[in-house]
């Protein structure tokens, strides 16, 4: 926390910018700075997602593309992750975007395939809301890692913290 709060305005808009392409919410959560802890940054962040207009979310998307799809998937499956977005994009004219922490490489075609699916049922209005909610928990999650790269860097004696 100590390289996050001390780094400088432009560092820190690059960093978040990173992990959600919204000027408005890396502007909120850098302007916000500093905070105490891993749980106030990530509290704020997603306080920031929330207040997200749908045209801040849509500067979002725009940066967004779909999750990388393991090495040794089959192309028959990239034929049909391709299909379901093009799908998806048709119906509500961006980008599908689904965080996927936690998830097995072994299942993020299945996850994938079925929330494409799972989520083209929805009335544009319903998915408006989910898109929202997936980018909020997609910024959470590169915040975290960029922290841990941060701080793994921070560690490393012959690398400079971020920042500084």
């Amino acid at each position: 926390m100590e390289s996050f709060n001390a780094a400088s305005t432009e560092d820190l808009r690059r960093c978040l910018l990173s992990c959600l392409h919204s000027a408005r919410w890396s502007r909120r959560v850098a302007d916000h700075r500093p905070y105490p802890d891993l749980d106030s940054l990530l509290a704020a962040a997603d306080e920031a997602a929330y207040d997200l207009t749908w045209a801040d979310l849509s500067e979002a998307l725009a940066a967004e593309s779909l999750p990388a799809l393991p090495p040794d998937t089959y192309s028959a499956a990239h034929t049909a992750l391709d299909a379901a977005h093009a799908a998806y994009e048709a119906r509500f004219g961006h980008v599908f975007v689904i965080c996927l922490d936690g998830v097995s490489p072994s299942e993020v075609l299945d996850r994938l395939l079925e929330a494409i699916r799972s989520r083209l049922a929805n009335d544009p209005e319903e998915e408006r809301g989910v898109v929202a909610d997936e980018l909020r928990r997609l910024a959470r999650e590169r915040l975290i890692s960029a922290l841990r790269r941060a701080g793994d860097r921070a560690s490393d004696h012959d690398a400079p913290a971020p920042g500084r």
